[in-house]
């Protein structure tokens, strides 16, 4: 079981902060993840229409989409930062 949270615009639109969920052997990396996200639903596709904009942090450590994500207890799902 991943926790899966979600932030700003993504926890919006996905409607949720968080949820456990028993992910596919399929689903390797973040990209991955982020494609069977998209397949989940209307919201989860809203959500993540662009991916490659989408941060995400494993275990709190932040990493690029192409990172493993085997053994992660923890996966967070950022909107792009902006500054001001």
């Amino acid at each position: 079981m991943t926790k899966l949270i979600y932030f700003a615009w993504v926890r919006e639109r996905i409607g949720k902060p968080d949820e456990d969920v028993d992910l596919p052997h399929s689903v390797d990396t973040v990209a991955d993840l982020l494609r069977w996200l998209k397949s989940r639903g209307e919201e989860y596709d809203h959500a993540l229409q662009y991916p490659d904009v989408i941060r995400v942090a494993i275990n709190q450590e932040h990493v690029e989409h192409g990172e493993k994500i085997a053994g992660a207890r923890e996966i967070a799902l950022f909107p792009p930062m902006t500054g001001g």
